[in-house]
């Protein structure tokens, strides 16, 4: 059983800087507690102003249930007495550096390297951590499809964990002698002080589209927070950036630490170049060495770039890397191929915004021999950035023989209405090779209807998630599933 770890008020308080401290701070702290129904007694309730409620409304449940202290912006009119208040400029900020101290510093104990951008976190912080297992490392992952300590599954719930989950998490890969581990960090957890406290040995700078503008507002707001992880980055780190990313020298701009670049077009400390590409494998050049990959694609190959050029930055010899780089897989949902019986191709993607639809489309069409019909099921999530629907519909059509317009996430959002957005972007010359069948069980099936042998299906939006949120309830569905049941049907 995992022991629960105990300090000193005082102890976690340094390096939080104009705090005010209202009663005493040489109680003993035994959790950090975000949800007020879950203080225990000698907890620390952090009283955030989050975007759906204010912490600060709960705190006198939270001295009722016996909290020891409570970390705030506002104090409230009454003070409880035996409780102590710390009262800060901003909770989320001052939580990120005490979580960080009540856990022990763990970031400070293993070399963790943070993955950003739009697209691609997943794949990259994946195939470091397969890649340093297959070093010869013990490892972990925090990702958006789980998070992992060596083979140990952890469910994962965000991108990236709110600060307390996400230093007990990496306590937990310290203890488990973990010496390395990949984590993606997305947008939401700069803005919102997630990763404050955190030690980086390096940062990863994938690319940036148009996404989370739901949350962030502006595009400039996203770029932002994408440029403010490389901000807080130490001297000691390396910042590895996609030159080919117009935006990629933006990100660096600021940052304390060695700026590394990787390129596909230009010179770069990192250059890759495709010399094949096709369904079974692609050939590169990788700084002058020729490589066969198991992984496809263009947005692939900068995918692996960024990972080879990490390795080496962390010491790892260039040959020993590509080596095992030749022998990793996609992560689930990421490209994911099947093929039935009479060699229909089915792909599942977890694309969900319209750089990554048109790189999953572009990249299949320049697989396909010109005969096969491009069948696209695809639909976007509700109560997010909603701009993106009628441009992703718009590149559906452009790049695929027949597009199925389906329910995604809808979440609390009506799912024709998502539908009716996404189809003012459909070119009125498309409209006859466009259907809209909201119930995405049907819309997979149809796809299969519709399609002949060497036909090539991508399902996209959901990838590896096994379920569809509906109403604030998750449904189980997963697009493997039904896509291999399909199969199955068909020759049943």
């Amino acid at each position: 059983m995992e022991s629960t770890p105990e300090k000193i008020l005082s102890d976690i308080l340094i390096g939080v800087a104009g705090a005010n401290v209202t009663g005493s701070d040489i109680v003993t702290i035994n959790s950090i507690i975000l949800d007020s129904r879950r203080v225990l007694p000698g907890s620390l309730f952090v009283a955030l102003r989050g975007t759906q409620t204010d912490g600060h409304q709960y705190i006198g449940i939270a001295t009722e249930l016996g909290a020891a202290a409570i970390l705030c912006e506002e104090l409230p009119e009454k003070l409880s007495d035996n409780v102590t208040y710390i009262q800060v400029a901003d909770s989320a900020e001052a939580m990120g550096l005490i979580a960080a101290a009540f856990y022990g510093h763990p970031s400070q104990q293993i070399t963790l390297v943070g993955v950003t951008g739009t697209n691609g976190k997943t794949s990259v912080a994946t195939f470091l951590f397969q890649l340093f297992r297959a070093l010869g490392y013990r490892c972990g992952l925090i990702s958006t499809v789980q998070n992992q300590i060596e083979d140990e599954v952890i469910p994962s719930t965000h991108t990236t964990p709110d600060a307390v989950a996400l230093n007990h998490l990496l306590s937990q890969m310290q203890k488990n002698k973990c010496s390395h581990v990949f984590m993606e960090v997305s947008s939401h957890a700069v803005a919102q002080h997630r990763i404050t406290g955190l030690h980086f040995a390096g940062g990863i700078f994938t690319n940036i589209t148009h996404d989370h503008l739901d949350f962030h507002k502006t595009f400039d707001n996203y770029i932002k927070a994408k440029k403010g992880f490389f901000d807080q980055l130490p001297k000691t780190a390396f910042a590895l950036v996609n030159v080919d990313d117009r935006r990629g020298a933006v990100m660096v701009q600021n940052t304390k630490a060695k700026v590394e670049t990787y390129s596909l077009q230009t010179l770069a400390s990192f250059k890759g170049k495709i010399i094949s590409d096709t369904l079974a494998g692609m050939h590169m050049e990788v700084n002058n060495q020729e490589v066969w990959f198991r992984v496809i694609g263009r947005f692939n190959a900068y995918n692996l770039l960024s990972v080879y050029g990490a390795a080496v930055l962390m010491g790892e010899k260039p040959e020993s890397v590509l080596t095992e780089l030749s022998n990793l897989k996609s992560p689930p949902g990421r490209f994911e191929q099947f093929h039935s019986a009479d060699n229909i191709v089915g792909i599942v993607d977890y694309a969900h915004t319209p750089d990554a639809l048109e790189n999953v489309l572009e990249t299949i069409n320049h697989l396909r021999s010109g005969n096969e019909k491009v069948i696209t099921v695809v639909g976007c999530g509700g109560n997010r950035d909603a701009e993106k629907r009628p441009k992703m519909a718009a590149i559906a059509c452009k790049l695929s023989n027949r597009v199925i317009l389906t329910s995604d996430n809808p979440r609390y959002e009506d799912p024709m209405d998502i539908l009716e957005q996404m189809r003012k972007g459909v070119p009125p010359l498309d409209y006859k090779k466009t259907s809209v069948i909201e119930d995405r069980y049907e819309a997979i099936n149809k796809a299969f209807e519709e399609a002949n042998p060497e036909d090539i299906i991508l399902i996209a939006g959901k990838g590896h998630e096994n379920y569809q949120e509906i109403k604030g309830v998750k449904h189980h569905f997963d697009d493997k599933e039904v896509l291999l049941e399909a199969f199955a049907r068909r020759y049943s």
